[in-house]
């Protein structure tokens, strides 16, 4: 009657890892958190790079004609798009969380 829906491939897409109050580890007031979320942002900034870097490379085959399959193109231009919305609402709300904090202080 009903097939079943198979699973969805996330290939390129590393897992989550632990949290820190998942792994025990006290992470409030430690610098080793704030390191871990230096690291990543800045490995999500080099990923926006490079994505961005794709898109425009695929963007200029498209325009000379040397790029086989337009869909490459719309694809790669799709992530860097949507990468690049989530680094700016990271952002946003990073500034934000700042600010609340600095209102807290005075």
């Amino acid at each position: 009657m009903s097939t079943p829906i198979d699973a969805i491939s996330a290939a390129g897409v590393s897992p989550l890892g632990a949290l820190s109050f998942e792994s025990g580890s006290d992470a409030a007031g430690s610098s080793t958190g704030a390191g871990a979320f230096a690291t990543s942002l800045s490995s999500a900034v080099e990923n926006l790079q490079q994505l961005q870097s794709t898109s425009n490379e695929l963007a200029v085959q498209a325009v000379t004609g040397d790029l086989q399959d337009i869909h490459q193109a719309m694809i790669a231009s799709a992530r860097a798009g949507v990468t690049l919305d989530l680094v700016v609402a990271v952002r946003d709300r990073s500034v934000s969380a700042f600010n609340e904090i600095m209102r807290m202080q005075a």
